[in-house]
């Protein structure tokens, strides 16, 4: 991983695979993405797709799946449409780890190659939303 690093985790009510589901369930994805249309199979090689609306503004951020080892880990590359060019600089890996724990999951994020501590510090807060809504979802699904 390369530049700053923002880790966010969240305990969730729920077994691992029910996690799982809801992680790499596209239409499930987009209740915890901040509604955007999430399309892709979550194989190793396959692209990622986020579309939606932020801030009033369209846009299209795409990635491509690194490792999907269910229900243990999914990472991926990311890189947003704000604009930026398609180079290694402006793209980050995210890393979901699922690790089981007494009452559940705990689900950790990181998101690498953030250019500065500030940047990976607003990244953090809006992971935190994200988790958030991720374990609210997973935690609907059931046990």
């Amino acid at each position: 991983m390369t530049g700053y690093e923002a880790t966010v985790s969240t305990d969730v009510a729920a077994l691992p695979h029910t996690v799982w589901t809801a992680l790499t369930t596209p239409e499930l994805a987009g209740t915890y993405m901040f509604g955007a249309t999430v399309e892709s199979t979550f194989e190793p090689g396959g692209a990622i797709t986020f579309a939606g609306t932020w801030e009033g503004r369209p846009y299209e951020d795409h990635g491509t799946i690194l490792d999907a080892d269910e229900p243990h880990l999914l990472r991926y590359t990311h890189l947003s449409s704000r604009g930026e060019p398609e180079t290694p600089e402006n793209r980050h890996t995210l890393t979901f780890t699922l690790e089981e724990i007494p009452d559940g999951t705990r689900v950790t994020l990181v998101q690498d190659n953030n250019p500065t501590a500030e940047a990976a510090e607003h990244s953090r807060q809006n992971w935190e939303r994200v988790l958030e809504a991720l374990r609210v979802t997973a935690e609907r699904l059931g046990g």
